[in-house]
């Protein structure tokens, strides 16, 4: 069947718009490709690391929103195309345009992000400040990322008329939607709270050594609800943001990765003091492990039967404490084997004959 010369007419005119709108994106979409390949080869050349940064993080979302943007325009300067086209086009054009801005405002944000961290390297484990920053940052960009998405999501469900239309609907029972919603969301709104507090207050950090639950192990990532702590033995422990804000835990870097151990053993109370002390600073001063702050031996109590000693010594971190805790507790046990056998613990017995007194020899 031939079209009429009106219908046919209409038909070449739609096309023609079409490909004129095609134009101008792939246009718009190569212009700004060779723009941001000759800013990032001309931020290179200067050392100018945040415009580096921003043509990295921005350059995806920017093909977007430019070309999402003039086709748009191209469509309200450009005659009239078939209705249902137009509609199909410039709504399409539309979610592009949303999804282009969300991403956007994420990517402006991870720029401001990597240009902080930058000024904050992480030279050391003790180096608090620099990896309060980078929690701080991390924490943060995951929120705005997830509510720049979550916004992104709802702008775009309302340019469909359906969904203004459930939502008009949905708003008359707001009460009722309301309460069953935030009794539904109560655990995700409740751990997303719990990570911005945690981001303000850094009770924790990236690479902060904790104690949580009698799990010993080093934080190893902090989402937006969640924290995953890295335990010695290679396992991972993943807990809640709430669990980190409401209940006790020991972080053993706070402030700085410094930490004193103890060593705990029991001798005879023929044990040699003032030697084992000696032994015990000759072993400090020769192992890699110890800071030098901190070396000394005290008698902590005396039971029945043997003596407790406590060698307390210090190591600029938990892992070197550790390997000192165990080099100190082998080290004197073989001093006292080879040197003094007799102070180690034993038990006496002691007999006596009829008239009290002790058989000969005994």
């Amino acid at each position: 069947m031939i079209p009429a010369d009106g219908s046919l007419a209409l038909a070449k005119q739609t096309a023609w718009t079409l490909a004129r709108v095609g134009i101008v994106l792939g246009a718009t979409v190569l212009g700004w490709a060779l723009l941001a390949e000759l800013l990032r080869r001309v931020t290179r050349w200067l050392h100018f690391d945040l415009g580096q940064r921003f043509v990295r993080r921005c350059r995806l979302p920017l093909m977007l929103i430019l070309p999402a943007s003039g086709g748009l325009g191209a469509l309200a300067a450009l005659p009239a195309v078939r209705p249902q086209t137009g509609y199909i086009l410039s709504h399409a054009l539309q979610l592009i345009l949303i999804a282009g801005c969300a991403w956007l405002a994420a990517g402006l944000f991870r720029v401001v992000g990597d240009t902080v961290i930058a000024r904050h390297p992480v030279t050391d484990d003790g180096d608090y400040s620099a990896r309060s920053v980078r929690t701080q940052i991390s924490v943060m960009e995951r929120i705005v990322t997830v509510a720049a998405a979550l916004i992104g999501i709802a702008a775009a469900l309302m340019t469909f008329p359906q969904v203004r239309a459930i939502g008009a609907s949905l708003l008359a029972s707001a009460g009722i939607a309301g309460l069953v919603v935030g009794l539904a969301a109560r655990p995700v709104l409740e751990n997303l709270l719990a990570g911005l507090q945690l981001a303000m207050t850094r009770p924790v950090n990236l690479g902060d050594v904790v104690v949580i639950d009698g799990y010993w192990g080093r934080i190893e990532e902090i989402t937006t609800t969640y924290v995953v702590m890295s335990v010695w033995d290679q396992r991972r422990l993943v807990l809640p943001f709430s669990r980190i804000i409401a209940s006790p835990f020991e972080n053993w870097t706070r402030r700085h990765a410094q930490i004193m151990g103890t060593v705990y053993f029991y001798t005879d109370y023929s044990a040699p003091i003032d030697a084992l002390r000696s032994e015990l600073e000759r072993i400090c001063h020769d192992s890699p492990d110890w800071d030098g702050r901190v070396c000394s031996l005290l008698v902590t109590d005396a039971t029945e039967r043997t003596l407790q000693l406590r060698a307390l010594i210090s190591a600029a971190d938990s892992g070197r404490a550790w390997n000192l805790r165990c080099l100190v507790r082998e080290k004197l046990l073989v001093y006292l084997q080879q040197h003094h056998p007799e102070a180690l613990p034993r038990t006496r017995l002691a007999w006596e004959d009829g008239a009290g007194v002790p058989p000969r020899g005994s």
